[in-house]
């Protein structure tokens, strides 16, 4: 019974204070610039090149980033991701119904669940990491705002071989600032999302510039960039 008590013991606290570093981790990068994320650090493992070891990462505002970049992952990855509160349930519903078909999935993930799994976890597929996306994910939407999501999205993603963030991707696809990027070339480099390490931003392949077409067109669609305002505290 002792061995039983401390088991549990044991086990309450561990969950505790991983639960209080969550948290605490979550607050921090609230303000705070990430500085490495798992992907990064698995990449570079992963790499047998010992020429190419390392990434390049250079994190820079959200003010620094264009609209039309931000316009064109919403279009491309999430078009609802400023009304849902982490997860489209629409699209979840569709990809479930695609998958008992045997049709490929497509459109599930929203730039929310995106950027919990990028900033804190591991990739693959498994019922633990999406339970810790899903932890991750409530708790990005319940202390970051809109804007900060996007901030670290766009700061942190894979755009192309050791290549992480917008401006890392802006200077290796095109040889310029992020902010200098016209609406064609951020449509380029949210059109390899999907797959960066297949697909190239510049030059594009056939394929590649008919989902640049469609994205530039659903930016159209969708109209001028409005990030939610939360509701102001009553203290």
């Amino acid at each position: 019974m002792k061995f039983i008590k401390r088991f549990f013991k044991f086990t309450f606290k561990t969950l505790f204070w991983l639960f209080v570093f969550s948290v605490v981790i979550v607050v921090i990068f609230k303000w705070a610039p990430v500085p490495i994320t798992p992907l990064m650090v698995i990449r570079n493992i992963e790499q047998t090149d010992t020429n190419k070891k390392g990434w390049k990462h250079d994190w820079i505002a959200l003010e620094e980033i264009p609209i039309n970049l931000q316009l064109a992952v919403i279009c491309s990855e999430d078009q609802n991701f400023l009304k849902h509160h982490g997860f489209d349930i629409k699209a979840i519903e569709k990809a479930y119904e695609n998958n008992k078909k045997g049709k490929k999935l497509k459109g599930a993930s929203t730039i929310s669940q995106q950027t919990a799994k990028n900033v804190f976890l591991w990739p693959g597929r498994s019922w633990l990491r999406k339970g810790f996306e899903t932890y991750f994910t409530f708790l990005i939407e319940l202390i970051w705002s809109k804007e900060r999501i996007m901030e670290v999205y766009l700061n942190s993603i894979e755009m192309g071989p050791g290549i992480y963030g917008a401006e890392a991707a802006s200077q290796y696809w095109f040889k310029k600032p992020a902010l200098k990027l016209s609406k064609y070339e951020a449509a380029a480099i949210a059109s390899i999302l999907p797959s960066p390490l297949r697909y190239k931003a510049n030059p594009a392949s056939s394929y590649i510039e008919g989902r640049k077409s469609w994205i530039v067109k659903q930016m159209g669609y969708f109209g001028p960039l409005q990030y939610p305002k939360r509701e102001a505290s009553n203290e």
